[in-house]
């Protein structure tokens, strides 16, 4: 039996669900990085690196060429950097409903 669309979505939404993860997709909207520059931008442990790329080679959402000793990652599409564009909109909508929101709690509070 066919997994379901929603089902898809989530375990694509899982796969995305780790910060370094997000931050090498980040890091690759820019182009094609080798892994020692993905290290120098990412403060983890090389092995958790390697562990965070494999992962999202699998998904396929990242490609990875070897040349000689040098491994070098890049997005597999455009549309990942679409994805991560409208999901800092979304978060600055709502950190701004929460800022706004804080302001109105302080408000009432200093009002007492």
């Amino acid at each position: 039996m066919p997994v379901p669309l929603y089902e898809a979505k989530a375990e694509f939404f899982r796969m995305l669900g780790h910060p370094v993860r997000i931050r090498v997709l980040e890091l690759l909207q820019d182009g094609p990085k080798p892994v020692r520059d993905l290290l120098a931008e990412i403060e983890v442990e090389p092995s958790n690196l390697s562990q965070q790329l494999a992962v999202l080679r699998r998904s396929g959402i990242v490609t990875a060429t070897r040349t000689g000793s040098t491994v070098v990652y890049e997005l597999a599409g455009g549309d990942v950097a679409e994805l991560l564009a409208a999901a800092r909109r979304i978060l600055s909508v709502l950190l701004s409903g929460q800022r706004d929101l804080l302001d109105e709690l302080r408000r009432t509070q200093a009002g007492r």
